[in-house]
């Protein structure tokens, strides 16, 4: 019979409920902030680290997962009787950690040729941040649960993955500039002028989409957005940061407009936050517009 392991990072925002409760392995990032480096989900959860990083003046980093952690952790599930793991990574165009779990599997198997055949690694690139692949997994913990075959889950979240889009805005261009994901002097006429960018994440990319005039205008054109692309009647999230109000604000225009609630939240981590900032919100959808054919 087989036993299938669900194995993410932190990036994917899995709340520490989710990952408890339905037996999803969240590894978490090595946050560096100047000479300290501090391991998130365990040094501090997500409004400590807002408040960290409100107070730091550098750059923050994290660190990838290596092929060596990877490795270890396939061994030991191996070891415990696991017939599957089913691994799925941040964006492989922003970190090297997917890379590294291909690696990872291919070290295992040359190391324990016994295991070939009767276990099996699926990892699978996110191809992007947060709910692109916590969603899926969250809803892939209740297919193995009904006893769906590993080979119908893993195509469902490959399936979700190639058709998930992000819109999201951030309401302070602060953390974007430090982190250099927008430029000094675009971020400070953006400032200036009150501009909102209205950020577009799918098939690995990161664009800015549009921008707004104002915190105002945020909800009402990521609302627009939204249910132009949307497929019809498909679940949907709302990825958010520090501002529940916003959050609320949001589900609550979502679900007048489309006719259902929002299917679930993402609050976004370390990873997110350092170069998006803490003040964001977001949906995460299906959507009839992608680039894949």
């Amino acid at each position: 019979m087989a036993r299938i392991k669900l194995l993410t990072d932190a990036a994917s925002d899995i709340s520490p409920e989710y990952e408890k409760e339905l037996g999803i392995r969240v590894i978490p990032f090595k946050v560096v902030m100047g000479d300290k480096t501090y391991t998130s989900g365990v040094d501090f959860d997500n409004e400590k680290f807002y408040q960290m990083l409100d107070a730091y003046d550098g750059i923050p980093s994290t660190s990838q997962i290596t092929a060596f952690e990877y490795e270890e952790i396939f061994k030991s599930y191996y070891d415990e009787g696991y017939t599957d793991i089913i691994n799925v990574t941040i964006n492989s165009q922003g970190s090297a950690t997917y890379n590294n779990a291909c690696m990872a599997a291919e070290n295992f198997f040359e190391s324990c040729p016994e295991a070939k055949g009767k276990f099996h690694i699926y990892n699978i690139d996110g191809e992007g941040y947060t709910g692109t692949y916590g969603w899926p997994l969250i809803q892939a913990a209740g297919k193995i649960r009904k006893g769906v075959p590993v080979e119908e889950i893993v195509d469902y979240i490959k399936d979700w993955i190639s058709n998930c889009v992000i819109y999201f805005a951030m309401y302070t261009l602060k953390y974007a500039r430090k982190s250099g994901r927008i430029p000094s002097a675009a971020a400070f006429v953006g400032e200036v002028m009150g501009l909102k960018p209205i950020m577009r994440i799918h098939d690995h990319e990161i664009k800015t989409h549009t921008k707004v005039r104002g915190d105002k205008a945020v909800i009402p054109k990521i609302l627009e957005l939204t249910s132009a692309e949307i497929i019809p009647q498909t679940p949907y999230c709302i990825v958010y940061g520090n501002d529940e109000k916003v959050r609320d604000e949001l589900a609550k225009a979502m679900t007048k407009k489309l006719g259902y609630p929002p299917a679930d939240f993402f609050q976004i981590g370390a990873a997110i936050s350092i170069n998006a900032g803490p003040h964001v919100v977001g949906t995460i959808f299906k959507s009839t517009v992608t680039n894949k054919k």
